[in-house]
């Protein structure tokens, strides 16, 4: 849609001078808008979320929930995180085409008040309904490649400032800020993620994690009833709830310990031989795994911890994890150490899909919203998994967006079909033509 006429501009330091409007119709910004709604129709995404939020409106209606959902979720995954941005991409012609809309003559996207409304149309019950939709969309892609005989949840929290007088807003005194304290659960072989589930500022890491894993190993063992499950989390679930609950289902785990007076103590000797060896060796960093049997006094049972000393030139490091694996030391430390990609996917989730822009005033608002950048990571990791599976390189998701989706565009809506033409110049066109010719694709 054309804007004000005033918004012009000058750049005197050109060869010439330039003068700019935002006048022009028929522009995109996002000209690969349409991969995300090929991934979210091969998802089935924006649909059954949809189905399961109540519809507040009476009477006829301008835009179906279905369309409210995939043009929220579009504009999150494009990288407008803000229902005000609706203002103006109602009219763009690509996010009308992909929310089923001819670019020109199509009636214009909803506003951000509708957006808005949206948001505070749901409740916990509809929230318990859309958290159960990303579930049953990670069963369904997870099973893609055949049915697997192993799952590995990673289990972690993430800190969401907050602003304002929020429902659920606590200081939280590790983070030292008002805060959301949502726990996140991926899938620690694919990256995909499981859950996304928001929980007050002072919330302890491990709150609610054992009744959402029986939500989650419920749905996966009814789906795949031989599948085995572990688990691999830091220290902040570190409580004896998670333990029992892992031991009384047969789960494998392997979580972080914070050290304490006992542990350091038990630990003296393996750092003593670590220094000894590096001061011997004059290597960099000398590192020595080993294992005890442990009992904490909130315990009702000794378990097994192995821990690392490590020798540096700024002094030892030592780490603790308890676990029920029974690989020697050296391998559960190993294995372990492989959950710090998790910070990598937190960082996709927050960085690239804003996961933490969340501005509403009450808790189930900000939970939907939540759900629906989670919908948004879908949308941009479904399409990092197609170009993985054509073999080209693994890119963060605010990457991807830049090299596939922002790509300018002229749309053009003819008498029998819809012509876009893209900037000849953009990097991108070898990843469109690998999403092209993908197996599968229709």
């Amino acid at each position: 849609m054309r804007q004000s006429a005033t918004d012009t501009g000058r750049f005197p330091a050109t060869p010439r001078p330039v003068e700019t409007r935002f006048d022009l119709d028929g522009l995109t910004s996002d000209g690969g808008l349409l991969w995300l709604v090929e991934a979210d129709e091969e998802l089935g995404l924006s649909s059954a979320l949809s189905a399961a939020i109540p519809d507040w409106r009476r009477g006829p209606v301008r835009h179906s929930l279905p369309t409210l959902v995939r043009q929220r979720v579009l504009q999150i995954a494009c990288g407008y995180p803000d229902q005000n941005d609706a203002s103006t991409l109602r009219h763009d012609p690509l996010f009308k085409l992909g929310c089923g809309r001819l670019p020109g003559s199509g009636s214009p996207l909803a506003s951000q008040p509708t957006l808005s409304r949206l948001d505070t149309a749901a409740d916990e019950a509809s929230c318990a309904a859309l958290a159960a939709v990303l579930l049953e969309v990670y069963l369904r892609e997870r099973e893609r490649d055949g049915i697997p005989e192993r799952i590995l949840l990673d289990l972690d929290s993430t800190a969401d400032p907050t602003h304002g007088n929020q429902e659920g807003s606590a200081d939280h005194g590790y983070f030292g800020q008002h805060m959301f304290h949502p726990l996140l659960i991926f899938d620690g072989d694919t990256n995909q993620l499981i859950s996304a589930r928001l929980r007050p500022g002072n919330a302890h890491a491990s709150w609610d994690v054992v009744v959402e894993l029986e939500r989650i190993t419920r749905a996966i063992w009814e789906q795949w009833p031989d599948a085995k499950l572990e688990i691999r989390a830091d220290g902040g679930f570190a409580v004896p709830a998670l333990y029992d609950f892992c031991e009384q289902t047969n789960i494998t785990y392997t979580i972080g310990l914070i050290l304490n007076a006992r542990l350091e103590w038990a630990a003296i000797p393996l750092q003593v031989a670590a220094q000894y060896r590096r001061d011997l060796t004059g290597e960099t960093k000398v590192r020595f795994v080993s294992e005890l049997e442990y009992q904490a006094g909130s315990w009702e049972q000794a378990r097994r911890v192995v821990y690392k000393a490590e020798a540096m030139e700024r002094g030892t490091n030592t780490r603790f994890v308890v676990t029920n694996r029974t690989d020697p030391p050296q391998a559960v430390y190993d294995w372990y150490g492989g959950r710090g990609e998790t910070e990598n996917w937190i960082k996709d989730l927050k960085r690239a899909c804003w996961a933490d822009r969340l501005s509403c005033h009450g808790f189930w608002a900000n939970q939907f919203r939540l759900l629906l950048h989670a919908a948004a990571y879908w949308l941009l990791d479904t399409l990092r998994r197609w170009l993985r599976e054509r073999k080209a390189p693994r890119m963060q998701l605010d990457t991807l967006r830049l090299r596939l989706i922002k790509i300018g565009g002229w749309v053009r809506e003819l008498t029998t079909k819809v012509r876009l033409h893209l900037a000849e110049s953009h990097p991108g066109q070898p990843l469109w033509r690998l999403l092209a010719t993908r197996e599968g694709r229709s």
